[in-house]
């Protein structure tokens, strides 16, 4: 059997020269590619730095701005402060001189109605008292009382102690009672004598009036020019 071969012909000058060419081509294109490729990384890397660049500059101008606002409010709250405080006193001022203007009044209905009339009103009701003395204080420190009399309402045998007040409450209802208690004690002199008590109020709300009453004190209020005892016919003092 024979065998017969095909040869390939052998590539020519030309062809090999042109495969380098294209090698060459192929190289140059790809090293474009990759030179462009960097430049675009480059350009991107750029970017990102120059946002990240801007991102911190307003940052900063955000925190300047935050501090600056921060600022502002600190010094507005400061002054709100300052208009306020400056308000209060204003107002403990003008408080100031109410009470003073109350105390004033007090004193006015107290020389005015009360001490004038209180002689003669617990003589109407059968205590035959005729001396009355204002602002009567006692203190007592080896047995820890101390006490002090609005008014001091007395006669050989009896006194009425009266309590003054612009306007009378409960408390101090049970306060004149707590005084009526201890009066005796610190007052020995008026040990054996018949000792009544009595409240007196500009104001004197209905139900601080009746409470009164049944504790047995006078009750005396303010009508038109003068003071009036409020407590009816039936009235029964107590006497401490």
């Amino acid at each position: 059997m024979s065998h017969i071969t095909h040869n390939e012909p052998a590539p020519t000058l030309a062809e090999v020269w042109q495969l380098f060419k294209e090698t060459d081509r192929r190289f140059q294109e790809t090293e474009r590619l990759l030179k462009e490729q960097s430049q675009e990384t480059d350009r991107r890397f750029q970017e990102t730095d120059r946002r990240f660049q801007e991102t911190e500059r307003f940052l900063k101008e955000q925190s300047q701005e935050t501090e600056r606002l921060l600022k502002e409010q600190s010094q507005e709250t400061d002054r709100r402060f300052r208009e306020t405080d400056r308000f209060f006193r204003q107002q403990n001022k003008e408080l100031d001189k109410k009470l003073g203007k109350l105390g004033n009044r007090l004193g006015e209905f107290v020389e005015g109605f009360i001490k004038p009339s209180v002689v003669k009103l617990f003589q109407e009701r059968g205590i035959a008292v005729h001396v009355v003395t204002r602002d009567v204080e006692a203190n007592r420190p080896e047995l820890g009382l101390a006490m002090q009399i609005d008014l001091f309402v007395t006669n050989d045998d009896s006194c009425v102690l009266v309590e003054v007040k612009s306007h009378l409450d409960l408390d101090d209802v049970n306060e004149h009672i707590e005084r009526m208690g201890k009066f005796k004690a610190i007052f020995p002199l008026y040990a054996d004598k018949k000792v009544y008590g009595a409240v007196a109020g500009m104001v004197i709300p209905d139900n601080v009036a009746k409470y009164a009453y049944r504790q047995g004190f006078f009750v005396i209020a303010q009508k038109g020019d003068t003071a009036v005892i409020l407590n009816d016919d039936k009235f029964n003092p107590t006497a401490w």
